[in-house]
């Protein structure tokens, strides 16, 4: 049959071929699934359209399981061999066991068929399948006699004209061994793309098993631990939730990611164990804890107007799920999104909540400064601002507030019309005796020996 402009090969051969079909059926089924049968038809054609080589998919037995045959057909050489069914055999075991050796070896392996061409072959490694793409059917040199000679001994036992082969053989394409290396480099790069197609979608469904055994493993634990209180346990689990939720905000507001997490799972088991075989109720139930998370990451530090595009987008996709399984991983998602946009909006409002509280300290050193007035003006917590002061600029905001006044005290003490006692007085210090003190520690000498040497 053919597939869009490629022909879907299944030409097996040997053996009990009734059980040889079916496994190379289901190993292709199995890619299709992975990576998509419209990606694997375009990525191939493409390839043979842009180099003029013919390019087939094979498994480790050497079946073909997709050709692009339709755009680029076999060499008149190969027609010839394959003519007779044990020359497709042989093609079968040379493709296997380049199918084999690229896998081996996780890069392009070139070989020379049973017939004397060149081909390469790519390997594609997906979970416990193997594939490779096959490619070539030219030479590396022009036929000389040697090769022609070497023919009739490769054909032996073939039923096929062995004159007509030479006289092919004479017609074969003739390739330069640098470009049959930048062909088999190319040919890795498309299987290269289509192995990272299907990994992509194979870690998303490790990710749903990961998470439905980890969901199995709490409700099983929940069934082991279920006693005979079922009627006051149904009346307690709607306040339990509820105590659930308000510890899911605050771990969301805090930017608690691994603990909000795992809450989020026991509140989805919750929901499950309710209404399993309803999943419009499981929907409901699930955008309720969005919009829910979505105020608590609001609170945490996350832009609004980000948020509610957000949300947009999330029960746009949620309307699309038809599995339970596929809730919870978008449940899951959902929360590491939220957390990601506190995250990066906090950064953002602490830079500058850190740069007013600087510029507060700057414009009022004269004045007494407490740290809860440094927290107003930013309106943060005081051990919040101060944390985030420490960690932005390397020092406490004390620290800070003594280097903007000694920094104004070094300026003063160079006018001669400024004593230390008014220099003390002016650059915020109520003592000069403690100004003393603080100004040697910083500069090593005290306020009167830096004026002798300013002066």
């Amino acid at each position: 049959m053919f597939l869009g402009n490629c022909q879907v090969k299944a030409n097996f051969g040997g053996g009990n071929v009734n059980q040889t079909n079916i496994a190379s059926e289901k190993e292709s089924q199995w890619l299709e699934k992975l990576v998509g049968r419209n990606l694997l038809e375009k990525v191939l054609c493409s390839f043979s359209k842009s180099t003029g080589l013919k390019a087939m998919l094979v498994d480790t037995k050497g079946n073909a399981l997709i050709s692009t045959s339709h755009e680029i057909q076999d060499c008149s050489f190969c027609s010839k061999i394959r003519a007779d069914s044990l020359g497709i055999r042989k093609c079968q075991r040379s493709y296997a066991q380049a199918c084999t050796e690229a896998a081996k070896y996780g890069e392009p392996y070139i070989f020379r068929c049973h017939a004397g061409l060149i081909m390469w072959a790519a390997p594609i490694v997906l979970d416990q399948y193997v594939f490779s793409i096959i490619c070539g059917q030219v030479l590396m040199w022009e036929p000389e006699d040697y090769f022609l000679e070497e023919i009739e001994e490769m054909v032996k036992g073939l039923d096929i004209d062995v004159a007509g082969v030479k006289w092919a053989a004479a017609q074969l394409e003739v390739m330069s061994s640098d470009k049959v290396q930048a062909a088999a480099d190319l040919l890795f790069i498309v299987a290269n793309q289509i192995m990272k197609s299907g990994l992509t979608v194979l870690e998303q469904r490790r990710n749903i098993t990961a998470q439905q055994a980890r969901l199995a493993e709490e409700i099983q634990a929940r069934k082991r631990s279920e006693v005979a209180m079922r009627t006051i346990e149904s009346r307690t689990n709607s306040i339990n939730s509820l105590d659930k939720e308000h510890e899911l905000k605050t771990l969301v507001r805090n930017g608690e990611k691994r603990a909000a997490q795992q809450l989020l799972e026991k509140l989805l088991v919750d929901i499950l164990e309710r209404n399993s075989e309803n999943i419009d109720t499981v929907k409901t139930r699930v955008v309720e804890l969005v919009v829910f998370i979505s105020r608590a990451a609001v609170d945490g530090g996350a832009d609004l107007s980000v948020i509610l595009q957000q949300n947009a987008l999330f029960f746009l996709e949620l309307l699309k799920i038809t599995h339970t399984d596929e809730i919870c991983l978008w449940s899951r998602d959902m929360l590491e999104t939220y957390m990601k946009q506190i995250d990066n909006n906090r950064d953002q409002k602490n830079q500058q909540a850190i740069q007013y509280a600087a510029e507060y300290i700057k414009k009022n050193f004269r004045n007494k400064i407490t740290t809860e007035d440094i927290a107003r003006v930013v309106y943060l917590s005081p051990c919040y601002v101060s944390r985030i002061f420490k960690q932005g600029l390397g020092c406490t905001l004390t620290e800070y507030l003594t280097k903007v006044r000694v920094e104004e005290a070094k300026k003063m003490l160079k006018d001669p019309k400024y004593n230390v006692m008014k220099v003390a007085e002016e650059s915020g210090f109520d003592d000069p005796a403690y100004f003393t003190r603080v100004f040697k520690k910083t500069e090593g000498i005290t306020p009167s020996s830096f004026r002798q040497h300013a002066l």
